[in-house]
């Protein structure tokens, strides 16, 4: 018969709403599971495949966990605000608001299309201004426990999104979104201070279950560094350059001094005669971004301020410089230049012909061998005084104390982390409640006047400056503190990240109108046990949600610090070789997949291309081979739905098994123990393979065994193919004669284990490591005996005669292996 899968689509998906058969119980915490997935932006009309190669695996893992008997909530929403979403709107004409609830809407239906197991009762919407009142309200949390503040800061601006971006945003030099060449402004911004919390975010890494790829990616990001300040005296000024370096112990070869452009010492120190080209220079450096200046890829460029700094140690004179690799948000804004031992200072000592002088020797080096490259690790100390000869280890501390007595440097520990920059010159976004008095100044909202609400009469087009500057409906305010008349509030808007870092911890409470949640139903259901979702996100979400959960910790609202306990990331779909995107418009839609084949083959054809975490570039060949296969489960069973209904459940007794029987009953175990470990860590593709090695066998066996073992095999053959293809596995569960749903909590089977041993098993024979042999033997076969049948083997002993066997390695049930000579 020809399998509707259409209809059967419809059929279920109807009865799971009806029965409400996936709604959560949150009061019921025993065995609970919160499994997530990043929320999709709303910002097209429809999802792609890229985004169901996240959401439908993810499906199937947290309906396989159901089916073990966890009690789940699988809760779904639109990460609605931010750029993407006022490209659209831009792009298309339609007001922001109005595209992208109407894309809402056409998502939720692709959502419901495709059989996900999302309570909708849950949904949130992070452009509903019932959400972000309480995005404000987090700000305003921030605000008074100062980790909000205000400041002029030079700020990376993509000049065609027309607003500020975070370093996250920023990707080799590019803004994250459109690709445009970034370049720096200064500007007055709101910015967060995760700094604050930089050594917690890297300690409490290592209690959490992560791809280790993304804990390296954050503590590179965060970038924490031991060593010590040190006072540089400047000859001829009373003014001291500050150094922070981790390698004290390479200060003897300190042989000049690199300030960045930005640092306030330039224009004080710098020689007349070099004013006007450190004044050109400075204006170039301003055109890169910071991710350019110190890429290790990038020309080093510089130019001389005609001053010179004391080096602490010795008493040198050495030359200071102005170069663009050295950052002034970074450390002091300036370093000790070491040409010898740091590869940045060695091209551009190189390039400039300044002095490179060693100060370690690698094992075996002299001093008088020329190096091509900068030695960077740890040696014995050389033109180094009374540390010659010593290991450079020691020599840290010992130079460390040195210049803490004489009052030369103090011990200090750096981050690459910056704050938070968090304001956005866009319009489309949750507005920041902050009001500005000519009498008070700064002034927060009251609490009591959330949300404050995003107009919606607003010409949105960027020009560079806040749309919402040009909305004096919204600008104009009255002092929350003084009531004086001519306030007026702040013109950006909130970076999109800050809506999505606490989303996670809104879903189990949506409706709560009174607080930003029932904090003793968060603390019960969290943090969540299952998170999934694109690496891109490493350091800009992850990272975010991660400080959201702890300044929420420490205010007292939530008992966790850590959002997230299990993380895992599926793979990129590519088309053509680059990322799908609907800003790069190669986008493939998953709907014309599902209206042809159906939900179940498409979700299977999507866990079968390949490993989860790795991706590929989208080819729909194969898809008709899932279409062939779920096609021929239907036949097979309506097949034999008579001999299958007839079946009668009986104890298991495999001294009773035929062979047949017994092959087909140790294969289901077997399958069922891979499928089971597979499905847990996501190896979806391996598991739809044994299954179809499963089917293959129950075509070959099902004339051969009784009624009851097809039943039992088959029974649980729908079992495993359920979180993969769940609408056809109720279909089936159903022709088996089950009132229930094949997705009843706890129905998942254990594996026999005593059925799962091999009685037999092939012994590999090799010669000096190659293969030479193979018999089949009994399990637990003696290692005697195993000797003596590979010796017995012609081509092994043709291989063995004439010479004498050095030694023998024999592993049990595996292999033999002679070393001969």
């Amino acid at each position: 018969m020809k399998l509707e899968f259409i209809q059967i689509d419809k059929k279920w998906q109807s009865n799971w709403q009806s029965k409400g058969i996936f709604k959560t119980n949150l009061n019921d915490t025993e065995k609970k599971l919160y499994s997530l997935v990043m929320w999709p932006y709303p910002s097209g009309d429809k999802l792609h495949i890229g985004h169901w190669y996240n959401f439908a695996p993810a499906d199937s893992w947290t309906r396989f966990k159901r089916m073990q008997g966890y009690n789940i909530f699988e809760p779904i929403g639109y990460d609605a605000f931010g750029l993407p979403a006022e490209n659209y709107a831009i792009k298309t004409g339609v007001h922001p608001h109005d595209s992208t609830f109407k894309n809402i809407s056409l998502i939720r239906e692709q959502l419901k299309k495709i059989g996900a197991m999302y309570d909708f009762d849950f949904e949130l919407n992070s452009s509903d201004e019932s959400y972000y009142k309480w995005t404000q309200w987090i700000f305003l949390l921030l605000y008074k426990r100062g980790l909000a503040y205000r400041a002029n800061a030079p700020v990376n601006w993509c000049p065609d999104c027309n607003t500020v971006l975070a370093n996250e945003q920023v990707v080799d030099g590019e803004c994250e979104r459109c690709g445009t060449v970034v370049t720096k402004r200064d500007m007055t911004q709101w910015f967060f201070k995760i700094t604050n919390y930089a050594q917690e975010l890297i300690d409490s890494l290592d209690k959490l279950d992560w791809p280790s790829k993304t804990i390296t990616m954050q503590k590179n990001w965060i970038g924490r560094s031991e060593g010590i300040e040190i006072n540089f005296e400047i000859k001829n000024f009373d003014e001291k350059i500050k150094v922070f370096t981790t390698r004290p112990d390479t200060l003897y070869g300190a042989t000049y001094i690199v300030l960045a452009p930005e640092h306030p010492l330039v224009n004080i120190i710098s020689k007349k005669e070099n004013q006007d080209e450190i004044k050109k220079y400075i204006t170039q450096t301003t055109l890169a971004t910071d991710i350019e200046r110190t890429s290790l890829k990038r020309e080093k460029t510089g130019t001389p301020s005609g001053s010179f700094a004391i080096n602490p140690i010795n008493g040198e004179l050495i030359p200071i410089w102005i170069a663009d690799y050295v950052l002034s948000t970074y450390g002091t804004g300036a370093v000790m230049a070491v040409p010898a031992h740091d590869e940045r200072d060695f091209e551009f000592a190189i390039k400039y012909n300044l002095p490179i002088r060693k100060v370690i020797l690698e094992n075996g080096e002299t001093t008088e061998q020329v190096r091509d490259v900068a030695f960077i690790g740890d040696g014995t100390m050389v033109n180094s005084a009374e540390f010659d000869g010593m290991n450079s280890q020691i020599v840290f501390d010992k130079i460390c104390k040195k210049l803490e007595e004489k009052n030369l440097g103090k011990r200090k520990i750096n981050y690459r982390l910056r704050d938070w920059l968090i304001s956005r010159q866009r319009y489309w976004g949750a507005p920041i409640p902050i009001v500005y008095c000519p009498k008070c100044g700064e002034v927060p909202l009251d609490e009591k006047d959330l949300p404050l609400k995003l107009p919606y009469d607003v010409d949105f087009k960027p020009t560079g400056e806040s749309p919402l500057a040009r909305c004096e409906s919204f600008m104009k305010a009255v002092c929350p503190k003084c009531g004086d008349q001519n306030a007026e509030r702040d013109a950006d808007t909130m970076d999109t990240f800050v809506c999505s870092s606490w989303y996670f911890l809104r879903f189990p409470d949506p409706k709560n109108n009174l607080n930003v949640f029932d904090a003793t139903l968060i603390n019960k259901w969290l943090p969540v046990d299952k998170y999934i979702g694109g690496a891109e996100h490493t350091v800009l979400h992850l990272l975010y949600s991660r400080f959201f959960t702890k300044v929420l910790r420490d205010a007292g609202y939530l008992n966790f610090g850590e959002p997230f306990l299990n993380l895992r990331h599926q793979g990129t779909i590519t088309n053509q070789g680059a990322k799908m995107s609907k800003s790069k418009g190669n986008v493939v839609s998953p709907d014309d997949y599902t209206n042809e084949f159906g939900a179940d083959t498409f979700r299977m054809f999507l866990m079968f291309m390949g490993p989860y975490e790795d991706g590929g570039d989208w080819n729909d060949k194969g898809i008709l081979g899932i279409h062939r296969f779920l096609n021929r489960v239907y036949d097979f069973i309506l097949k034999n739905e008579v001999k299958l209904k007839s079946a009668q459940r009986k104890n298991i007794d495999l001294n009773l098994f035929t062979p047949a029987e017994k092959k087909l009953y140790q294969k289901t175990n077997q399958t069922l123990k891979k499928v089971t470990n597979d499905i847990e860590e996501l190896k979806f593709n391996t598991a739809i393979s044994s299954l179809m090695e499963l089917l293959n066998l129950l075509s070959d066996l099902s004339d051969e065994v009784s009624s009851e073992n097809l039943h039992f095999a088959i029974e649980n053959f729908i079992l495993m193919l359920a979180p993969l293809a769940p609408h056809l596995s109720e279909e089936l569960w159903e022709i088996l004669g089950n009132k229930e749903s094949v997705f009843t909590i706890g129905i998942w089977r254990e594996f026999d284990k005593d059925a799962i041993v091999e009685s037999e098993v092939v012994i590999v024979v090799q010669v000096n490591g190659k293969i030479r042999g193979k018999f089949i033997v009994a399990t637990e076969t003696s290692e005697s005996e195993l000797r003596t049948i590979a010796l017995k083997d012609e081509n092994v002993k043709k291989h063995i005669d004439g010479k004498s066997i050095a030694k023998e390695i024999i592993v049990k049930n595996k292999l033999v292996n002679f070393v001969v000579k």
